[in-house]
This record gives C-alpha cells, structure tokens and sequence, in this order.
C-alpha cells in the first residue's frame, strides 16, 4: 500500500513538473545540452590519448574542465546581472561557435587549441550553471524546484551512460572534430529552448534574519559631500558566500555536503582496488559506475516527494548515511555487493547536493541567486578533486577494507550533525 502511495505521489510529481511549459522546455535543453557535454568530455580525453599516447596529458582534459571551478564565487557574479535568459542564449551560441575551431586540431601541436576551448568551456559552465539555477528560482514555482531539481538529475545521469556510447562511435566513424560538432549542435538547440522560456520577475523567497543584510547595499559617510561603497568588488564577489555562511539552514547543508564530497572523492578513488578484490578485469568499472548511475537516475524520479516529506535536512541526511553505509559494505569483496552499493552510493550522494541546491534557490534573494548558487556548487564540487588526490595516496599503502570502512564511518558523522541540527 505505501508501495503504491509513493509511485502515485511520484507520478504526480513528475506530471505536475512537465505539465509546467517553463519547467518543461529547461528540462529539454538540459537533456539535449547534456547530450553534447557528456559526449565530448569523454572523447577529449581519448582524443588526447590518440595524438599523444600520454595518459597524462589525456588526464589534463578533466583537469582542465573542473580548473575553473574554484573560481565559482566570481564567475558568479556573473549570473547576477539582469536578464540571465539572455545570458544563458549567449553563453550557448559563444560555445557552439567555439567548439568548430576544433576542426583544426589533427596533430599534437594542436593540443593547446583543446586544452584553452575546454577550459574556456569550463568557466562557461560555471556562469551557465549558476544562471540557470538563479533563472529557475525565478520562474519555476517554489513547490516545483524539489521536483524540478530531481529531474534534471535523472536526465543528466541519464545522459551520462547514453551519451558517452553515441560520442565513442561517432569518434571511432568520423573523429574528434565530429563530436565537437555535435556538442556545438546540441548548445544551439538549447539557446533555441531557452528563448522560449518566459523569464519573470522575482519571487519571495524564505528568509533567515541573520542573514537579510544585503552584503552589497551602500552606504553614506557622515560627510554629506562623499559617498563610498561599502563592499569593494572583493566584497561584492564573496557576498554569495558570506550570505550561505550566516544563514542558519544553508550553512549546515553546504558543509555537510562539502564534507561527504571530499569523502566520495576518496571513494572514487578505490574504484580499481575493489574491482581488483573481486578478481575482475579493470573494463569492469564500467559496469559499477553503470550501477551508480541507475540509482541515482532512480533517487531522482522521487526527490520531490521525498523532500516535501523529509525537508531538505533530514533528506540529505538520509542520503549522506545511506552512501556512508554502502562505502563500507565496498570491502565485501562479492559481485553482488559491489553492484548494490555502487547503486546506493548512486542514490545517496545526489540526495545532498539537491537538498542543497534546492534550498538554496529556496532561501536566497533573487540579486545573489547567481552568486550563492556558484559559491555552493564551488563548496560542493571542489572537495571531490581533493578527496580523489587524497584517495590516490592512500588507496595503495592501506588495505582496501581498512580504507572504505573508515571513509564509510567517517560519512555517517555529517549525517548525524544534519539530524542533530535543529
């Protein structure tokens, strides 16, 4: 019976989502720009391989598509100039355009021309991302983002297993240029989509007293003759940050959510030695991150129920401990097991980040959406880069079993201080 309660709630979720055109036409272009992205953040690498034979170069593909990362905070600000429809539409067209230089790239001294578009390509997504989410908190109405923000999880996972298949034959047919092409295809697509959407006014959004203070506000000087900004563009830059560190919901969800992806860094990094505890060739990492994305495409379709009747605490809560369990069952070395906590660590880990992010949306004033929502995905998504470093320096001198159980254990801790918060 609950059984049957939960799909119909879901369903209804779902329709209530794709029954809205706005929510609707996002959810379209995530799904065709997803296609590109994914296609071509995987053929760079074995583009690379190609000309060079240099693993390490193939790696500085992904290095240079998360590089500007960190820069979240800045590029943020971005975001929050008016008319972000319009900055989304331009941010497509100007990559589109940027990816057909590729055509020129056919012999190792021409890696540098791929390794500026993909950085280039990587500061864009930063600004892109962070107008999208700070557009769709305007647009999207408030009871829909849980839902919303479930969905567009499902579509990107699922672009992540499909897409990298359609890319790897195209490469193999036609070349890397030809997957460029692709990409750029899919960015014009999207910027059609997004001048479609009705771009509105801003909404109400919850609000903590302790952090109402608009961080950018001006102020007089007691001389009436000179007036002078309070915040420098220093200050201007971190107001996305200073807002998340004071607002009392924010600040527990963003550090918890920093903390756990510090720590799936360090278990993306095991991936091989539990592959090798099986007895298994290294092609079978494949199908585990196939598991992973199955559950987290499955935990999406349910988000926005879950977080109606959990709240986004409890909600990411849950889904940090569920992932913390399942990377301590990942020293069970039995087929089966793997599979299944590679499924749950699929389904927990996205739990936080669209608790997250939701709130945020939720919780922040329409002028520092752009910037609140590029310092979080920054808080959230630069840890793994340091979990996986700290990961590949451990994963060879500590046994396997001793590592994920304490990485696992070490998960529970920021659920427990999300339950415990009040």
């Amino acid at each position: 019976m609950t059984s049957t309660a939960s799909t119909t709630s879901t369903t209804w979720a779902v329709g209530r989502v794709l029954r809205d055109r706005d929510a609707g036409l996002y959810l379209a272009a995530v799904v065709v720009s997803g296609l590109g992205s994914s296609a071509l953040w995987l053929v760079a690498g074995v583009w690379v391989k190609d000309l060079t034979g240099s693993d390490a170069l193939a790696a500085l593909c992904a290095f240079a598509l998360w590089a500007p990362l960190p820069a979240g905070p800045l590029l943020g600000a971005l975001a929050d100039r008016p008319h972000r429809r319009a900055l989304l539409i331009t941010t497509d067209l100007a990559l589109a355009a940027l990816l057909l230089t590729l055509f020129t790239v056919d012999a190792p001294g021409d890696l540098w021309l791929l390794y500026a578009v993909l950085l280039v390509y990587g500061a864009a997504g930063v600004v892109h991302d962070a107008a999208e989410s700070a557009l769709v908190a305007t647009t999207v109405a408030p009871s829909l983002l849980g839902d919303f923000n479930g969905l567009r999880m499902t579509a990107n996972e699922s672009m992540k297993l499909l897409a990298p298949l359609a890319g790897a034959g195209l490469y193999a047919a036609y070349g890397g240029a030809t997957v460029a092409l692709l990409d750029a295809v899919t960015f014009v697509a999207a910027a059609g989509l997004y001048g479609s959407v009705r771009e509105r006014a801003g909404r109400a959004t919850r609000t903590d007293p302790a952090a109402e203070v608009d961080p950018t506000a001006r102020t007089t000087t007691v001389d009436p003759t000179a007036r002078t900004v309070r915040s420098s563009r220093t200050g201007r830059t971190s107001a996305g940050a200073r807002y998340l560190l004071a607002h009392a919901r924010l600040r527990p969800l963003v550090l918890a959510g920093g903390v756990t992806m510090l720590l799936s860094g360090i278990n993306g990094s095991l991936v091989f030695a539990v592959v090798e505890a099986l007895g298994r060739s290294p092609a079978y990492a494949g199908l585990l991150h196939v598991a992973q994305g199955a559950g987290s495409i499955a935990v999406g379709l349910t988000t926005g129920p879950l977080l109606r009747r959990l709240g986004e605490r409890r909600f990411a809560a849950y889904g940090i401990a569920l992932t913390g369990v399942a990377v301590a069952l990942r020293a069970v070395p039995e087929d089966t097991v793997a599979l299944v906590c590679g499924a749950a660590i699929g389904a927990g880990l996205p739990c936080v980040l669209v608790a997250t992010l939701t709130a945020v949306q939720r919780d922040t004033p329409p002028h520092l959406l752009g910037r609140a929502t590029a310092t979080a995905q920054t808080l959230l998504f630069a840890p793994t880069a340091v979990g996986m470093a700290i990961g590949a320096a451990l994963v060879g001198p500590i046994d396997l079993r001793v590592l994920a159980v304490s990485v696992g254990g070490v998960c529970l801790l920021p659920a427990a201080v999300l339950l415990r918060h009040r």
